[in-house]
């Protein structure tokens, strides 16, 4: 067999994939694993998706090639929806681009952009998919700590202007994973001023968007004046409406980027998602239900952040309840790597959480708790974790 590009030898395994496979080692072993490790929600999607999806499948005109660009439908229900919960007013044909979740669209768009050489600014810790798609692509990352002491935002004056002049994309994260912070308008309003600046693009995940707490509502970073010029951002439906297995989402914003950039890297590797999935989308962004329900996941979501932040805050660790996300994120106790107390949790309580080095350097001390799993199941864990965890 010839030998793997280069290039993947920079990759270290995926993160989650790696989880799994010590999770069913430990399982292997007649061990009740019980995991709060990956953020896949363990809510169905909503009955008025599920039944509309069951309509536009017998639809034969879904059955072959989807439009590339996305259906016009979904990508006017996407617009509308910027419109209604924004204030943002988007072009559907020029300013939106539908993708096959958004984790591809994050990738692919490192490739439309990224010449070898080229600088990438990373926040550290962050979702893996932008420092190893940088690195595959050839580009030269630089990590913008996120520290607690600043709420988890990256400090974007402190970005050498020699750094700042070579880079192409800026990428931005809030409500945060894996962190569980939240950024106000301000942040954006820095953010898209240094873009124009130094013309970079500005690369908003707003995948968490509608999962906030304690009456903080999460901005766009399109809010801004002057952001289209400098931003594309994604949107997703995978955790607001508990479709992460649908794999639909949107890039919104700069039609340069979408068309000319994105787009391209796109028709030429997927052929667009099935069309019966988009409709189906569109119709769960324009329901009348979708308001609620999402109140009620969020409802879901905080219940169980308060009897977490409870139960770990008795165990003697000093976590934060976050305001977005369904994440907490854990510092360990001293003596432990996060990779160590990840290893005592799931041999000794046969619990999973994710170590935050997986995250990057920044995310060393720290452990990600998810809370996609029923509240026994979670009060289950907590126990588990208290009988092993004892500080102060």
């Amino acid at each position: 067999m010839p030998r793997p590009a280069r290039r993947i030898e920079s990759v270290p395994p995926y993160l989650f994939a790696e989880i799994d496979r010590k999770r069913r080692e430990v399982a292997a072993r007649g061990v009740d694993v019980i995991s709060l490790g990956i953020g896949d929600p363990d809510l169905p999607t909503p009955d008025f998706v599920v039944e509309r999806m069951a309509q536009e499948i017998r639809d034969p005109r879904w059955h072959r090639y989807p439009d590339y660009e996305g259906h016009p439908a979904f990508r006017r229900a996407v617009a509308s929806f910027y419109r209604r919960r924004f204030g943002v007013e988007i072009d559907p044909d020029r300013e939106v681009l539908a993708l096959i979740g958004s984790k591809e669209g994050l990738a692919h768009l490192i490739w439309a952009y990224v010449d070898p050489g080229d600088v990438v600014l990373v926040p550290d810790p962050a979702y893996p998919v932008y420092l190893t798609q940088t690195r595959l692509a050839g580009g030269e990352p630089y990590v913008m700590p996120l520290r607690r002491e600043r709420g988890f935002l990256p400090d974007l004056g402190a970005i050498p202007t020699d750094v700042a002049r070579r880079a192409k994309l800026l990428f931005v994260n809030y409500p945060n994973n894996p962190t569980g912070a939240v950024a106000d308008r301000a942040f954006y309003e820095e953010a898209v001023a240094f873009c124009r600046q130094h013309d970079i693009l500005l690369v908003s995940d707003n995948a968490y968007s509608e999962m906030t707490f304690d009456g903080f509502v999460a901005p766009s970073a399109l809010e801004v004046p002057g952001a289209r010029d400098v931003t594309v951002e994604f949107w997703s439906l995978s955790k607001p409406f508990n479709m992460t297995g649908w794999r639909i989402a949107a890039a919104v914003g700069n039609a340069d980027a979408l068309y000319r950039a994105l787009g391209i890297v796109k028709t030429n590797l997927d052929s667009g998602q099935f069309t019966a999935i988009q409709m189906a989308a569109a119709a769960a962004l324009e329901s009348p239900e979708a308001e609620a329900f999402i109140r009620r996941m969020n409802a879901v979501y905080a219940r169980r952040r308060d009897m977490a932040v409870q139960a770990l805050r008795r165990m003697g660790l000093d976590v934060e309840a976050p305001r977005g996300t369904f994440y907490l994120w854990v510092p360990v106790p001293a003596g432990h790597t996060s990779t160590s107390f990840a290893t005592l949790l799931l041999e000794k309580a046969g619990v999973v959480v994710t170590p935050g080095i997986g995250y990057g350097p920044g995310g060393e001390g720290y452990v990600r708790l998810s809370l996609c799993l029923p509240d026994e199941r979670l009060q289950e864990a907590l126990d588990r974790m208290t009988a092993q965890v004892r500080i102060g």
